[in-house]
């Protein structure tokens, strides 16, 4: 494992890449890559975060980690195997078959923010991370206790929990989609190439946000049938309950708008998933869970327009506050 290397963030960021080993899908050795913030002027931390993107993404919300140093976390965040930093040339991006994968580097990297910092930790997960982050804080609590890992918490931001789209997707089309996810597991769907979200985002195209997109492209990575069924697996574990054990606060817009083009309506709106899924499985998380509506909120909640940006981390703040009140090690 190598050290501490300078990040393509600034002097203020720092990366260290994590060695996984050969990669179990068969492309070459894996590799994943944890993130720091550490600017000379930050509050001394009495707490820490981990925070994981969601796909087609990796991290790069500099203003996510100075609110959350501002607020007294040491602030962390993991591009997982085949992700923006941790891409190697010849693997296919964000592809993985089996979701519990990436309990490799989420352990790994848990074990090393608690050597460093000795501090409870909060879990942020946006998206895809807020699938990949639920079922594995599920198998930490099963295998013993989370709050006994450090862990205090839970935060999602516009969590994946259901396959969005026409009822048909979520009925036939998963037992089709087993099959073609195990025998043609590379196979890339026909999805087509939307780049709404992009759009609304990206400083070139109509949005504010400055990011790399070769490791975020505006329309997205192609989607593959394995990937495909290792979503849908995860969804299933999902719904049938998970016990996370520990308290949940879940963002997510007011509102869904699905566009095939950019337009205003994709600057006040999730565009990428159903709002009303998120809010009806957010309950499978097994413990006490807080879920806020934001109004005017993109996808993620934390790249949307200026208003909606400051209720979150309003919304974020107060949840935190309560969580470092009734959270025995957070207050220690």
């Amino acid at each position: 494992m190598a050290g501490w290397q300078p990040d393509v963030l600034g002097t203020d960021y720092q990366q260290q890449t994590l060695a996984l080993g050969p990669d179990p899908d068969g492309e070459g050795d894996a590799f994943a890559t944890l993130i720091r913030y550490t600017p000379a002027d930050a509050p001394v931390a009495t707490r820490a975060v981990l925070y994981v993107h969601g796909f087609t993404d990796y991290f790069f919300q500099e203003h996510l980690a100075e609110h959350m140093a501002a607020q007294g976390y040491a602030f962390y965040a993991l591009d997982l195997r085949k992700c923006g930093r941790s891409t190697r040339a010849g693997q296919t991006p964000h592809f993985v078959t089996d979701l519990a994968l990436y309990d490799v580097e989420l352990n790994r990297s848990l074990k090393i923010m608690r050597e460093e910092t000795g501090l409870p930790v909060l879990i942020m997960g946006h998206s895809t991370g807020g699938l990949v982050t639920s079922l594995w804080l599920s198998r930490v609590n099963a295998s013993g206790d989370a709050a006994a890992q450090g862990i205090t918490g839970l935060m999602l931001n516009s969590p994946w929990f259901d396959l969005q789209g026409p009822s048909y997707y979520r009925s036939v089309g998963t037992p089709v989609l087993e099959g073609l996810g195990r025998l043609r597991s590379m196979m890339r769907l026909p999805l087509g190439e939307i780049s709404t979200y992009g759009d609304s985002l990206h400083r070139n195209a109509s949005g504010e946000w400055d990011y790399n997109l070769d490791w975020k492209p505006l329309a997205g990575f192609p989607v593959h049938a394995g990937w495909l069924r290792a979503i849908r697996r995860g969804h299933r574990r999902l719904h049938q309950g998970l016990d996370i054990g520990v308290p949940a606060l879940i963002l997510r817009s007011k509102v869904t708008k699905f566009m095939s083009k950019y337009g205003p309506a994709a600057d006040v709106a999730d565009v990428v998933l159903d709002v009303r899924q998120i809010q009806k499985w957010s309950g499978c998380l097994g413990d006490r869970t807080n879920i806020v509506p934001i109004e005017g909120a993109r996808h993620d909640v934390f790249l949307s327009s200026e208003e909606p940006r400051t209720q979150a981390f309003s919304e974020l703040d107060s949840w935190l506050k309560w969580l470092d009140a009734t959270s025995p090690e957070a207050g220690a």
